[in-house]
């Protein structure tokens, strides 16, 4: 495992590596730094030690790290513009095909893969009925609230904005107030499921693979392997979505196409 400076920021990392279900060596130490200091601000120590100990006695602040490191950050129709250029892609996929496998990874807590649902089903050109989506994610929690699919307006989180890509969001949630909860008939057709792009294996004959804001957070070196997951997880044609700021590793850009470069939608041809 990857030695760190300070020793007492490498114990807390070990013991995230061996009391977790989490691979620390795979990802960038200023990110894991960041996060690791946020909850210690949190719990009001100062020391890694003194963090540590908190670490090993309560279990509660162990699952709020786990939460805190495994980045449940996203929003329904996240960088809008992508979402329009997805379009097109979402047509040809359910004219061409009688059935269209979608795979969210990470879906944190579960907006990205409704949004999907929710475009096909607002979109007259795209048989929403040819699609399979499945989102995983290495977050129990995360996974657990986007089963339940309700999501509240807050001081920095306007869901009703969030939605305003739809002509009727209200077709596909209902509104309490300040709460938005996912309609039955959407989440009765998404499948969640707990899965760990570096330890897990691929799944098979996707058509198009959302791997959205996690790779900034990866280390270099570890980045490929992701990658081969994701395209082992392909099939010739399929395509891949990643984050507005991210990119497809040198090794690999020869297998992949830009149909929008600058939403960052690839076809993958190997």
């Amino acid at each position: 495992m990857r030695q760190f400076e300070d020793e007492g920021f490498g114990r807390v990392i070990r013991h995230i590596q061996d009391e977790v279900e989490f691979e620390p060596e795979y990802y960038n130490p200023d990110y894991l730094d960041r996060r690791i200091t946020a909850r210690m601000r949190r719990q009001e120590v100062e020391e890694y030690d003194d963090y540590l100990e908190v670490l090993q006695s309560d279990s509660r602040e162990k699952e709020a790290l786990m939460d805190s490191l495994t980045i449940n950050v996203t929003n329904f129709f996240r960088n809008q513009e992508m979402w329009e250029a997805l379009r097109p892609v979402l047509r040809d996929l359910t004219e061409e095909n009688r059935r269209v496998r979608v795979w969210s990874a990470p879906c944190a807590d579960g907006r990205e893969p409704y949004s999907v649902s929710m475009l096909a089903r607002d979109d007259r050109q795209i048989d929403d009925d040819r699609l399979t989506i499945v989102g995983t994610d290495i977050s129990d929690e995360a996974l657990e609230n986007a089963r339940e699919g309700t999501y509240e307006t807050t001081r920095t989180t306007d869901i009703g904005e969030e939605l305003s890509l739809l002509d009727d969001p209200e077709k596909y949630v209902d509104v309490d107030d300040t709460t938005f909860t996912v309609k039955p008939e959407i989440r009765d057709e998404i499948r969640f499921e707990r899965h760990d792009l570096i330890q897990d294996g691929p799944r098979r004959n996707c058509d198009l693979v959302f791997c959205r804001n996690l790779l900034i957070y990866i280390d270099s070196e570890f980045k490929i392997p992701i990658f081969e997951t994701l395209t082992d997880s392909m099939q010739d044609g399929s395509y891949l979505v990643i984050g507005m700021t991210e990119t497809i590793p040198q090794e690999l850009r020869d297998d992949f196409e830009p149909v929008n470069k600058r939403c960052r939608i690839y076809q993958y041809t190997p």
